[in-house]
């Protein structure tokens, strides 16, 4: 019996996946096992089997090509394809290697020693290893996960909530989709791990609408755990339901994302009180992303030094790195934070595109900062980024080359975020339309002088006065796309 690997990934099955499987079925002989992905999407479909000396993999397979796999014929080693060998993978250590619901193989794998450590630890020393390991969150704000953790954990209240938000929203980006769809007993594990150092006892995954493939898997992956007895801590059940949203973009933001899970419209609240005193239902909330409750079972297991020593002074450990756009090799690289951008394009996106030039690199999604092909020498560590009035975001790298129209793609932004905004706040609720229009202007020829003075102006209270980042971002791209193309601009001005 030969025995193949191929991702069931949304983005593998997007590529002819499945179409491979179909074709292969009932082959006698042949046993296909379907597994999480590489993130290697440029080689997608990608095979694999088994060999004295590991993994081999075939890539971009076509249905004709079982016969050279199963005779073992021109085949790479996993462990040689630069694109994964250059990578330090924690996070995503056994993607491609483990079945995604398959409870056996995450504990084979490492699986629950977090947990297991956890479980022997106080509330009080689970969050100091937090603390230790100077996690912070991989979502827009990178704040410190200790201490959300610590001012749960003392604020009493009859209960308390971990909430994972997979509203995964941002262009470019897909780490969470692969988390869901790819390892979701890692995700339900760090969840528990913050519910026993804070007292939850209810949890939640906000799962965007537009990942239905990644809710049945997770749905699947919290029966499988409840039936096994692991959603227990301390002797008393801990409930962990999958929930998904209507489709708004601002629900990524956290306080939308609990009116939402309230029942209510998506909608921006005010803060103070943050939701780690008073968030759902008015109690005591931990919310992070998916990749930020991904990363804290190694944590665990491993120790908090262990993590602060790898990445930069103040950006701790590994991050996802989602590269996509112009670029030879799109897909996903885990590294420690210290790398520059343009390292990365090199040795993990493979350079641009056959006959691509570059022109801008977007990072953080549609409210990222846009950096000219001269600015790419930027440290990829959170400091670095806001320094350089830039946000790392969750990690999205989308390259754009050089037929981008800038003026429109700033248009684009713009229009995005008028659609996306909640209403809650005037600036971003009438400034993204205003800046909109100013942009339609300039893009028709009809644009004056004093409309990009105003674009400036209009971007700088929209920073400072917006009730959230969506429009406190907003005007990002659009004035990172004057600054450093200024001339596509000047070209829809009359004077």
């Amino acid at each position: 019996m030969t025995r193949l690997y191929l991702a069931t990934d949304t983005s593998a099955r997007a590529v002819g996946a499945n179409r491979l499987a179909e074709a292969w079925a009932n082959r006698p002989g042949l046993e296909l096992v379907r597994t999480s992905s590489r993130g290697a999407f440029f080689l997608e479909p990608l095979v694999e089997r088994d060999s004295p000396g590991g993994r081999m993999a075939w890539s971009n397979v076509g249905p004709d090509d079982l016969p050279q796999i199963l005779a073992g014929s021109g085949g790479t080693p996993i462990d040689r394809i630069p694109f994964l060998a250059q990578q330090t993978r924690i996070t995503f250590a056994n993607f491609g290697v483990t079945q995604p619901l398959s409870l056996d193989e995450y504990v084979a794998h490492g699986g629950f020693q977090g947990m297991k450590r956890a479980q022997a630890l106080s509330p009080d020393a689970i969050i100091g290893e937090l603390k230790t390991s100077r996690l912070r969150g991989r979502g827009g704000a990178a704040f410190p996960v200790w201490t959300k953790w610590q001012v749960a954990r003392e604020t009493q209240a009859d209960r308390k909530y971990v909430v994972a938000n997979a509203d995964e929203g941002d262009a470019g980006t897909y780490c969470d989709r692969m988390l869901m769809e790819g390892e979701p007993f890692r995700l339900i594990e760090g969840m528990l791990i913050c519910a026993r150092a804070i007292g939850a006892t209810q949890g939640y995954i906000y799962c965007r609408q537009e990942y239905p493939s990644a809710a049945r898997t997770v749905r699947a992956a919290v029966q499988k755990a409840e039936r096994s007895g692991l959603l227990i801590l301390d002797d008393k059940p801990f409930h962990l339901e999958v929930f998904v949203g209507a489709g708004s973009y601002v629900c990524g933001e956290e306080t939308a994302l609990l009116e939402s899970l309230e029942g209510r419209r998506g909608v921006v609240r005010a803060k103070p009180p943050y939701p780690a005193v008073s968030g759902l239902y008015g109690r005591p909330t931990i919310v992070s992303n998916v990749l930020t409750f991904a990363t804290v079972p190694s944590i665990l297991a491993r120790g908090g030094d262990w993590h602060a020593s790898m990445g930069t002074e103040r950006s701790k450990g590994t991050i996802a790195l989602q590269i996509g756009g112009r670029v030879q090799h799109p897909g996903l690289a885990e590294v420690p934070f210290g790398l520059t951008l343009a390292d990365v394009l090199e040795r993990f996106g493979g350079g641009m595109a056959p006959g691509a030039k570059l022109k801008a690199v977007q990072v953080g999604g549609p409210l990222g900062s846009l950096f000219p092909s001269s600015r790419l020498d930027i440290t990829i560590c959170y400091d670095a980024f806001a320094e350089a009035g830039a946000i790392l975001g969750h990690g999205g790298i989308v390259v754009f080359d050089d037929e981008t129209d800038m003026v429109e793609l700033a248009r684009h932004f713009m229009a995005f975020a008028a659609d996306e905004s909640c209403g809650k706040c005037t600036p971003c609720r009438i400034g993204t339309v205003r800046g909109q229009e100013i942009l339609e202007k300039v893009q028709a020829g009809r644009g004056r002088d004093e409309d990009l003075a105003l674009l400036a102006d209009l971007g700088e209270t929209m920073k400072t006065a917006s009730l959230c980042a969506l429009g406190g971002r907003a005007p990002y791209p659009v004035l990172t796309a004057i600054e450093h193309f200024p001339h596509e601009f000047r070209q829809g001005v009359r004077g």
